[in-house]
Order: C-alpha cells, then structure tokens, then sequence
C-alpha cells in the first residue's frame, strides 16, 4: 500500500503550483482505502502484488477519487474525510479540474499497465457508475423506488468499483474470465453490502460518522430500511408513511417521523439480515479458490464491511 500510495503521488505531481497546493491537501486525509486493497488482494491471490497490479491498483484509487471531487461539488458538501472539501476551500471551477486531473493521471496508471482489458475495465465501470447516479436522481425525485429498483442503483453506483477492482488485479496477472468469475460476484456483493451499511448510518445521528439523521431522505434517497418499512402493507402506519414520504417537500420533523418509522417496523434489522444472506453468498464462491490467507483476508474484509462504526 506504501508503494501504491507513492505511485499516485507521484501520478498527480504537476508544474501548477495551485494544483499541488489542492492534491496535497486532498491526499493528507485519506479514506479506508478499501477499493485498492482489493485490487492487491486479487494479484495476490493470483500470482502476487508486481507493478502491473500496483499501477492498477492507483489508478482505481485515482478514479474513485476523482468520482468524490466531483460528488463533493453536486452535494455542496463542505466537509470529506473530516477536513474541507476542495469545492468549500475554493470553488467548484478549481474542484472541478482537479477532479478531472485525477481522471487524467488514473488513465496513465492504467496506461502504464500494458493491458487493454484493464483501461477497457476502467472505462465500463466509469460509465456504469454515472449511470447508477443519474438512475438514483431520477427515482429521487418522484420517491418510487422498490428493493429491486434500489438493488439495481446500488449495484451500479457502488458494486460496480467493487467488482472492478478484482477485475483490473486478476487482469495484470494475466488471469481469464473464466477464473475470475467468482471473485467478481463475490466483489459484487461486497459493494452491495457497503453500500447497504452507509445506508444505515442515515437512521441514527454518530458524530463519527459526521452524517446527520436522515440526511438521504433530505436528498429524496430512499434506501432499504425505509424500503422495506414502506412495503409492509398491513402496518397500521402503512397509508400515513406512504402519503408522508410523497409530499412534496419534506421538513426536519417529516423526515424524523420516516426515520424513526424505518426503525421502529424493523428497517434496519431486515438491511442487516440482507447484509448477512449477502455474506454468506460470497464466502460460498471463495471456495472456488484453494484455501490461503488471501482468502481468508476476503473473508475478514467483508465481515469488517458488515460491523464497521465509519
């Protein structure tokens, strides 16, 4: 990880003055970093970590973070990782081209890795993933969404990075799809989960977490818990909690109302036993693969995805 985060340093140096000053800053507060993690995981278990999969690995990251640049400036979020945001620091002109600078030095890394398929992988998976948000803003705004329809966005949104990583770590070790297939939905799933956990944080407020109660629904994201609460039809709050959730704006004490019914018709417990049938399924196909630590580091990772507090 070490020699990865030095490649993308390295990637994002320029001859801008403003723009170290920016990616600087950006990269002084780094996230779990999961995301590369299993891109190394994957050349591991596949022949082991070589400058292939290193350069696969940072151009993922550079990706992902380019994709959070640019979310910070659709969100006017004013804090990431607990320190400002470019967009707050400066403004959306200059988070912008940062944002697009990381694109251009992920395309390098990728470049570097001699292999078509990974930049073919890359490019899939950034399409695939304005997808899933332009698929989430729509269904925000008329608030219609079934565990289908939010599967589907997830899984797009999210599940695609995840199920890349794996991809672009097998393909530098030179590996078929054919091999790689297991490994792929068991990411898949992985991401599902992620995503299902952030999605829980919403319904209680954690100054860990740094998200306020109900801050999705204030967006017009409708996530499982809600979902699922909704769809009980013989809840004596069913009718009430549907007319609510389709007004059409929604005030602090609407929205604490949506919340605290998630929670109370049992939301939140159904997204953890979603979350656990989704584990379950993914430590089944890792036994495709002989047993070994990197194994067994999938396993931990996605238990660690399950009960992590951030």
């Amino acid at each position: 990880m070490a020699r990865l985060n030095e490649i993308i340093r390295l990637s994002l140096n320029s001859d801008s003055a403003l723009m170290n000053t920016v990616v600087a800053a950006h990269l002084a507060t780094k996230g779990k970093q999961l995301r590369p993690l299993l891109v190394l995981l994957s050349g591991k278990l596949f022949g082991g970590v070589n400058e292939t999969v290193l350069n696969a690995g940072a151009a993922i990251e550079l990706l992902h973070n380019a994709s959070l640049i640019h979310d910070d400036v659709i969100d006017q979020a004013q804090v990431r990782r607990g320190a400002p945001t470019v967009s707050s620091v400066y403004d959306n002109h200059v988070a912008v081209l940062t944002g697009d600078f990381f694109i251009t030095s992920a395309l390098r890394c990728a470049v570097r890795t001699g292999d078509p398929r990974i930049l073919d992988e890359l490019a899939i998976m950034g399409g695939t993933l304005s997808l899933g948000e332009i698929d989430q803003i729509s269904n925000a705004q008329g608030r219609n969404i079934t565990e289908e329809t939010y599967m589907s966005i997830i899984g797009k949104k999210t599940a695609k990075l995840f199920e890349s990583c794996v991809a672009v770590g097998a393909y530098a070790r030179e590996q078929d799809e054919e091999t790689l297939k297991p490994l792929r939905r068991y990411a898949q799933l992985l991401g599902l989960c992620f995503q299902m956990k952030d999605d829980t944080f919403d319904y209680y407020d954690d100054p860990v977490v740094g998200k306020p109660t109900g801050n999705d629904l204030r967006e017009g994201k409708i996530t499982l818990p809600l979902i699922y609460a909704l769809s009980l039809k013989d809840h004596p709050q069913h009718e009430a909690m549907q007319e609510l959730v389709h007004k059409q704006d929604l005030d602090t004490q609407d929205i604490e109302t949506l919340v605290e019914f998630a929670k109370e018709a049992g939301g939140v417990d159904y997204t953890y036993d979603r979350m656990e049938q989704l584990r379950q399924e993914a430590c089944a196909l890792l036994d495709n693969y002989p047993a070994s630590d990197t194994i067994e580091a999938f396993r931990q990772l996605f238990q660690y995805i399950i009960v992590r507090k951030v």
